[in-house]
Order: structure tokens, then C-alpha cells, then sequence
């Protein structure tokens, strides 16, 4: 299994255990579920019918939650178009720095500014339909993945930058 971590933050952001799909050579999408997290039926060895509690629908205290969002501790943060440029701007230029370190070629890097430039312009053209998450550290600087819903409006999706992550085998 492969771990992914955003290359500002050193937060673990995805994995391949999701169905990535690269899109536009500069952007993975992972289609998400939702689960139930928390109390779940507990079983205290008493005989439910006996005591008289068989078929009341208590609360359980379970709570839905999209599977990537719990499983890798993305917190939700809020933008506005204006504020996430800025943002975007600035993460962009420290991935640069980060593939330029790495002695990636100027032909990628070529690359990744064009491809990244073009796929910024879609999500400002969609930003109300996006939901912005950032990783467990809660670094400003760090990745900021998007979440938004499939055609269905039912199944969400993250999508996270290709160049912002660095790969860890566990």
C-alpha cells in the first residue's frame, strides 16, 4: 500500500487503496463513501427482550462520515474564491520549489504550471459545488483537497494536486 503525503505539510492525504484516477495530468480523483462512525450496538451479554427494551430505536450515537475525510483526519476550512487564489498561488510556488528541489526537469515542471493553471481555472469556475478540506496538522501552507459530489449528487469525490504528494510504502 502506498501512502500519500502532501510534499508542504508531511500530512498523509490519500492512498492507493482508492481508486485514483489522474485527471488532466495534474489532479487524482478518489470516489468516497460514507460511513458510520461511532457507537455502534454493544453488546453487554443482558437479553434485551427480557428486560423490555427489544424494539425501541434508540439513538446510537453513530454518525455518517465520507470514508477518506475520516480515515486520513481532513479537517474542514473555508474559502472564497479570492482567498483560495491567493492560497493556490502560494501552494503552487512551493510545490514548484519542492519538484525543482527533486531535480525535476524543466519539462516537467513546464508541465505541471500549465496543467495546474488550467485545472485552477475549473474549479473557479465550479467553486460553490466544492467542499475545502487541509490536512491533520492544520498548516495553512499545506494542500488544500477538494470535495465535491458526482453527477448522481449522492457519491462524493476528493480531488488532490498529483505534484503536491510524495509516496511512502507501508
Amino acid at each position: 500500500m502506498i501512502i500519500f503525503t502532501d510534499l508542504i505539510s508531511g500530512d498523509e492525504i490519500i492512498s492507493d487503496v482508492y481508486d485514483l484516477k489522474l485527471v488532466d495530468g495534474v489532479a487524482y480523483e478518489a470516489d468516497c463513501k460514507k460511513i458510520s462512525v461511532g457507537v455502534g450496538d454493544i453488546d453487554i451479554g443482558a437479553n434485551a427482550s427480557a428486560e423490555g427494551g427489544g424494539d425501541d430505536d434508540a439513538e446510537d450515537g453513530a454518525s455518517q462520515v465520507i470514508d477518506v475525510v475520516h480515515s486520513f483526519r481532513l479537517n474542514e476550512t473555508q474559502f472564497d474564491k479570492k482567498s483560495y487564489l491567493s492560497h493556490l498561488k502560494g501552494y503552487m510556488k512551493a510545490v514548484k520549489a519542492k519538484l525543482t528541489e527533486k531535480g525535476a526537469d524543466a519539462e516537467e515542471i513546464t508541465a505541471f504550471e500549465k496543467g495546474a493553471a488550467a485545472f485552477a481555472k475549473k474549479i473557479v469556475a465550479n467553486f460553490k459545488d466544492y467542499e475545502f478540506l487541509i490536512g491533520e496538522s492544520m498548516d495553512p501552507d499545506g494542500m488544500v483537497v477538494l470535495l465535491n459530489y458526482r453527477e448522481d449528487g449522492v457519491t462524493p469525490y476528493v480531488t488532490v494536486w498529483k505534484h503536491g504528494l510524495g509516496e511512502t510504502k507501508v
